[in-house]
């Protein structure tokens, strides 16, 4: 039985150019999560799918395994996540191994911790297919998130009886926010809304996924940041 983490770099990349190898605290973007993954205790194998040569290169020499170049035809902006990974995990069983979970790190969600994965990783019980993560939203649909209506209206997104004042009031919604996810081998082609799918909260300072330049800047002041208590600490 095996559990192995897949991580998804495509080369390409509109808001911050080469992204997945840029330097962020010393190290490619890529590497931290690679590393999380390796210091993982739940995980046995980490693979990276890529298009890109030097990302593979990158990957390989922190000790991830890039078993081939993904087809062209994953590879566009409009590919999706999940034929991706099931693309990898299709290879990766055709090799031998005995995939019997998968735990899927974004590259670009380098704020989450360990603790997290495992938390993630945990909640896979026999009665779920699918776990994801985000955080607590900080618009609310109940509350104030609205959207036209056909005759030209404007309404809020959900309707409840009675008025909602304010946000802390209205029912709990969250953001997802695409850091780690996680299924049974079994489970994996249902996607995340074909079967039953589970939530861990993390953080909105441990959630920022980089997008753009401005998510690059303040995912690395965050980091640098943590890295400065933890010397204060003695860590």
């Amino acid at each position: 039985m095996t559990t192995v983490c897949t991580i998804c770099a495509r080369g390409g990349s509109k808001g911050v150019p080469r992204k997945n190898v840029r330097d962020l605290m010393g190290k490619p973007l890529i590497v931290h999560s690679i590393e999380q993954a390796q210091s993982c205790p739940q995980i046995d194998a980490v693979y990276v799918s890529t298009d890109d040569d030097e990302i593979a290169q990158v990957a390989r020499d922190a000790g991830a395994i890039v078993p081939f170049k993904r087809p062209e035809s994953l590879a566009t902006s409009e590919a999706g996540k999940l034929p991706v990974i099931i693309h990898l995990v299709e290879e990766i069983i055709a090799s031998g191994v005995e995939v019997t979970k998968i735990i899927d790190l974004d590259p670009t969600s380098p704020l989450r911790t360990i603790e997290d994965i495992t938390a993630a990783f945990e909640l896979l019980d026999n009665e779920t297919d699918a776990v994801i993560t985000g955080y607590v939203a900080d618009k609310n649909p109940y509350f104030n998130m609205v959207e036209p209506q056909s005759d030209g209206n404007i309404r809020l997104v959900k309707k409840i009886e009675g008025n909602i004042v304010s946000r802390q009031v209205a029912p709990d919604v969250y953001s997802m926010n695409a850091s780690i996810y996680v299924w049974h081998e079994h489970t994996l082609a249902l996607g995340l809304w074909e079967g039953r799918t589970r939530l861990h909260v993390m953080p909105h300072e441990r959630s920022v996924d980089i997008d753009n330049e401005i998510d690059f800047k303040l995912v690395e002041l965050l980091m640098r940041e943590e890295h400065e208590r933890n010397i204060k600490n003695g860590q």
